[in-house]
């Protein structure tokens, strides 16, 4: 049965495992490599995960297949300063094998209902230009653009 729960200390090796997966993944696709540069989460993530787990401030989920992850999920939240509290989904990751039988949106919905229970006014996240796929699943998800980041690549450099 597939599902998404909140992550356990003793997740933190298969999570990083899976943020290498994403991180590959992503560094394939138009922008990728420049993302995984600079807004990436930083390696090693094992770290990083521990106190993720422990700050009230984010959520860290595993998405399970029978208990066992196959997915993940990364949010925090940000006081913008108008007021308002934005949450930043900042990793949302299912290993192919696993995708197509609902592990990401029961990490979405999971997602969704902390954001609410924290007061969140708004989500954000991302999907790098050309994927059609991670683009659509937000979509799905009530997600619409806010932002278009645009980048110049300088010849030669």
């Amino acid at each position: 049965m597939e599902g998404a729960r909140p992550a356990r200390p003793d997740d933190v090796p298969r999570l990083a495992e899976l943020n290498r997966m994403a991180l590959a993944e992503l560094a394939e696709l138009r922008g990728g490599k420049t993302f995984v540069a600079r807004e990436a989460r930083p390696a090693p993530l094992d770290a990083g995960l521990i106190a993720s787990i422990e700050d009230p401030d984010q959520l860290v989920l595993a998405g399970t297949i029978d208990d066992t992850p196959v997915g993940y999920a990364l949010t925090r939240v940000e006081d913008l300063r108008d007021g308002t509290r934005l949450a930043v989904l900042s990793d949302l990751y299912v290993e192919p094998e696993a995708r197509g039988v609902a592990v990401g949106e029961s990490l979405m919905n999971a997602v969704l209902a902390w954001c609410r229970e924290h007061r969140c006014d708004a989500v954000d996240t991302f999907a790098l230009p050309g994927d059609r796929n991670t683009k659509n699943f937000f979509e799905g998800s009530g997600f619409t653009a806010r932002l278009l980041l645009m980048h110049h690549k300088i010849v030669g450099a």
